[in-house]
């Protein structure tokens, strides 16, 4: 019986699929765990599997709407303060004594606010992203204190801040993964399978093309902006009620995580390129290498060294093997066509 052999269209397809920094993500992750579960205590059980998810379930959340963003070859680096801000005026709110149904939504609107704000500054005032949303997230973040000070709100009710950390029946796998895979699901077909994905990637990689294509480009970066307002005080409303604290210090830092979860995904820092799977794989990553660090009795203080560590690597990395790509190409010869020596070159039987 003979085997047919492999079509090379598909080993070229395959090792096509394994050369993608996606690829290469997962597989760090499966090293990771496989690493982890023999040698970190505890680190395989079921119980510790729910409280990963909990950790970084702010972080899955939000990396969603920045990996849109960051595609089009923008940032948001207010959404912690966003978080944060959020989380103190949902502990305002119920300290005058409004009810939780009615805090809630107000919350999400507060984000669409704040987003709506870093995204007419960025589209319609022309200025950069970056220089925004760092000033934008020292404001939201002042706000914060304003409205909540350093007091901590801790009095909400169990049926709420309970409902947030719930299980899946049996499970020790919590709800919010659930919600955190039908969003991702949900983002992953906007990117890959409709014209507005399309359009992210024209954006990031040429917006002025783009907008002759008849691409509505400030429109689009409005939109992804406050989409990611609103989606960060969603996570401050999560965040406070997982806790069960309303603090103007809420998630601090966080902003770093989610930028290096994008990057490390695969998602280029100059825009035009990444995908979602690899994201994904990126807030597993680096989820599971803190979790793994903190059940070894490692600081907060290293947790964050690696944190940035891993967001250098990300950026580095890649720029490198594109360099060297390019280096390739310009230096070999043109395919098919053979080099031939020079005249005054002399071969090794000559010189003998």
């Amino acid at each position: 019986m003979e085997v047919s052999p492999v079509a090379p269209e598909s080993t070229t397809a395959l090792r096509r699929l394994l050369a993608t920094r996606e690829a290469s993500v997962l597989g760090a992750l499966a090293v990771t765990v496989i690493a982890a579960s023999f040698w970190v205590d505890g680190f395989a059980s079921g119980r510790n599997t729910g409280f990963l998810v909990l950790d970084i379930a702010a972080i899955a959340i939000i990396a969603l709407p920045m990996t849109l963003i960051i595609i089009t070859g923008e940032i948001d680096l207010s959404v912690a303060s966003i978080l944060g801000l959020t989380s103190a005026v949902m502990g305002q709110l119920w300290v005058m004594g409004l009810p939780l149904e009615t805090i809630v939504p107000l919350c999400v609107v507060l984000g669409v606010v704040l987003g709506a704000v870093n995204g007419l500054l960025v589209t319609v005032a022309g200025l950069p992203s970056l220089a925004v949303t760092i000033g934008t997230m020292a404001l939201y973040r002042g706000l914060a204190y304003v409205v909540l000070g350093d007091r901590a709100v801790a009095d909400f009710p169990f049926s709420w801040t309970g409902g947030a950390t719930a299980r899946l029946g049996e499970t020790q796998i919590p709800w919010i993964a659930l919600l955190i895979i039908v969003l991702a699901l949900a983002f992953g077909v906007v990117l890959h399978a409709t014209p507005v994905g399309r359009a992210l990637y024209a954006i990031g990689n040429n917006d002025e093309a783009a907008r002759f294509s008849g691409i509505s480009v400030q429109r689009t970066k409005l939109g992804l902006f406050v989409t990611s307002g609103a989606v960060s005080a969603a996570a401050g409303v999560f965040w406070t009620l997982q806790y069960a604290s309303a603090r103007a210090d809420n998630a601090a830092g966080l902003e770093l995580s989610v930028v290096a979860a994008v990057l490390l995904g695969g998602v280029s820092i100059f825009g035009g390129s990444g995908a979602l799977a690899g994201v994904v794989g990126g807030v597993l990553l680096l989820g599971t290498i803190r979790n793994a660090l903190q059940l070894a009795d490692v600081s907060s203080d290293t947790l964050s060294i690696v944190t940035g560590l891993l967001l250098v690597v990300s950026v580095v990395v890649p720029n490198v093997a594109a360099r060297l790509r390019q280096r390739r190409r310009t230096t070999a010869p043109p395919p098919g066509r053979a080099v031939t020596p020079s005249p005054n070159t002399r071969t090794k039987q000559e010189v003998i």
